[in-house]
Formats: structure tokens, C-alpha cells, sequence
């Protein structure tokens, strides 16, 4: 005498087939975003940066086929870097970029925190 009931009543329920064409074009649909750790280690470094009175405000797009945090000295202004995720380029050239307000790609590659690496001050030999 069990109870088979607890549930829905239909022990297949649980169990429903997705087209995978409609998976991917629902996840193709979505814009790409910034993941936790990326903007963590973005958010990071505008931190500095603004502590050094070098960057002010920012931006930040999601766009079908990239993401993209934009750096700006004032608000009124262009932005002085943008720090661009495309997936596409991933196998290519590295999905993550850093991009001068001349639109000269400073750095680009696979890993975003040696991408960032191009913001690091390098200490110089002075001589007096």
C-alpha cells in the first residue's frame, strides 16, 4: 500500500526534452556580459585607478556580441580605455582587449588579469 501520489502524479515530469537548436539560440540571444571574477578584477583596478586620481567614471555595454567597460577622465568626454570582451576571438587572438581612445588595441589575449597587467606602472631606474 504505497502513495505514489506525492508529487505531480506523472513520474515523468521531471523529465523534459529541450530541442538543442532551441538552447543555443536561446542562449545566442542573451548579450554578453562580464562574469563575476572579470568584473571583480576590473572593478579592482578602476579602484586604483581612481584612488591615483586618474580615471573618474565609467561604463558598461552588453552588447550581442561583446561586452565592453569604458573608462573616461571626465563624463562629458570619450572614454579614455575600454576593456572589451568578444568571445568570438577567444581561439583567435583572446577574447579580452584593452583599447586606447585612438581605438589602438593595447593588449589583447586569452587571460583578462595579464591583459590588465598593460595599467601597471613599471619602475624606472632615475638617474639624478
Amino acid at each position: 500500500m504505497t502513495d505514489d501520489s506525492g508529487g505531480t502524479g506523472d513520474g515523468d515530469a521531471s523529465a523534459i526534452l529541450i530541442p538543442l537548436h532551441e538552447a543555443r539560440s536561446a542562449r545566442l540571444d542573451q548579450p554578453v556580459r562580464f562574469d563575476r571574477r572579470e568584473l571583480d578584477q576590473i572593478l579592482r583596478l578602476y579602484g586604483r585607478m581612481v584612488a591615483a586620481n586618474e580615471w573618474r567614471d565609467y561604463a558598461i555595454d552588453h552588447l550581442t556580441d561583446r561586452a565592453v567597460f569604458s573608462v573616461f577622465r571626465r563624463a562629458s568626454e570619450v572614454p579614455l580605455f575600454q576593456i572589451v570582451k568578444d568571445p568570438k576571438l577567444a581561439r583567435k587572438q583572446g577574447a579580452f582587449a584593452v583599447i586606447a581612445a585612438g581605438g589602438r588595441i593595447l593588449k589583447r589575449g586569452q587571460e583578462l588579469g595579464r591583459v590588465l597587467g598593460v595599467f601597471d606602472s613599471k619602475l624606472r631606474v632615475v638617474e639624478a
